[in-house]
């Protein structure tokens, strides 16, 4: 159970609201689609008015003694139910359970309005139902969709337009960025500032000036103190639906595809196009100006060196198909096992 000095449950629910909400299929030895549920909890700790789920076998035996009253699982699971538990089937067990936490834990919704502490300009434009907290900046000639949540610290820059059901987290700051709808950027964010680009001299380096923006699409999400630098002149864009971690530095020109996933402490050079849906592991790391075909894999902690073909999987530094990989390991071990002749 959530603890209850930060977290509001919506609950309780029955089974019939909870299996509208998630598309599962009630069943059960004696299924009652009025149960109610007060709440959900892990496995472990779950009690006869909370709902638990199960996505992983490794945790079956955990789930035939559990007390939970009610469990998401995969038709496969039944057989192994306690019979004192009411159940709902689902095909993805973990996606009914993120829906079903969503219903009894709902995104907080603050009141309306600039709080007192907050500076904006005269020229700023609001859309309807926005809340900016005490310490917020946003700057001259912003932008600011429908229902916005600006949170305390938080800088906007001059003219930056941020579209509807945005949230832009505490102490983080936007530059010379166009965001779409329903964008959310966490704490400590850095979206819009100098790309690191310069030229060599032999008195020094020179600063080239970054002339181009940020474009962040529809519904994507950036993790605390991940960092986007603006384009040199073609603009860095983000399209829509992709998710990135904390701790992400994505350089200039970089272009990222649609529901791309990319995991803690990635480094993305500047000019490398990533294609639709690409993953990328933590600690991955991209040289400048590739090319990343759509539904590639990268492993975590790979460097990767070239281009990679769509769909293709690829671990290690430098990032190898991870086949390849695989079968370099595997020799590798056999050539180090004691009393091994080289």
């Amino acid at each position: 159970m959530a603890d209850p000095q930060f977290f509001t449950c919506a609950g309780p629910f029955t089974l019939s609201q909870i299996a509208e909400v998630t598309g599962a299929e009630i069943a059960g030895q004696n299924p009652d689609p009025n149960y109610s549920v007060a709440d959900v909890a892990p496995l472990s700790t779950a009690t006869e008015k909370s709902l638990s789920f199960l996505d992983n076998k490794k945790y079956k035996d955990q789930f035939m003694g559990a007390k939970a009253g009610v469990c998401i699982i995969h038709p496969d699971m039944q057989g192994d139910a306690p019979s004192s538990m009411h159940l709902l089937l689902h095909p993805s067990p973990y996606l009914a359970y993120a829906k079903t936490a969503q219903l009894f834990y709902p995104e907080p919704k603050p009141a309306a309005g600039i709080e007192e502490g907050a500076i904006v300009h005269d020229t700023v434009k609001f859309g309807n139902g926005c809340t900016v907290e005490a310490g917020a900046i946003i700057k001259a000639g912003a932008t600011i969709g429908d229902h916005c949540w600006i949170e305390s610290g938080a800088v906007i820059g001059q003219n930056v337009k941020i579209g509807n059901h945005c949230r832009i987290g505490s102490n983080a700051t936007i530059s010379h960025s166009l965001i779409g709808n329903n964008v959310r950027l966490y704490p400590g964010v850095r979206v819009g500032q100098d790309g690191f680009g310069f030229a060599i001299d032999p008195s020094g380096f020179v600063k080239v000036p970054q002339l181009g923006r940020v474009i962040i699409e529809d519904h994507v999400e950036i993790g605390a103190n991940t960092t986007i630098d603006r384009g040199a002149g073609p603009d860095t864009v983000v399209e829509a639906g992709s998710w990135i971690d904390n701790l992400v530095q994505i350089g200039h020109n970089v272009r990222i595809g649609r529901g791309c996933v990319i995991v803690a402490q990635v480094g993305i050079s500047g000019s490398t196009e990533l294609g639709d849906y690409v993953m990328i592991g933590g600690q991955g790391g991209l040289a400048g100006h590739l090319k990343i075909g759509s539904g590639a894999k990268i492993a975590a902690q790979s460097g990767v060196m070239r281009d990679i073909p769509p769909g293709e999987e690829h671990m290690g530094s430098p990032s190898i198909p991870l086949k390849q990989f695989m079968r370099q390991t595997a020799t590798l071990a056999r050539m180090a096992r004691p009393g091994k002749k080289s």
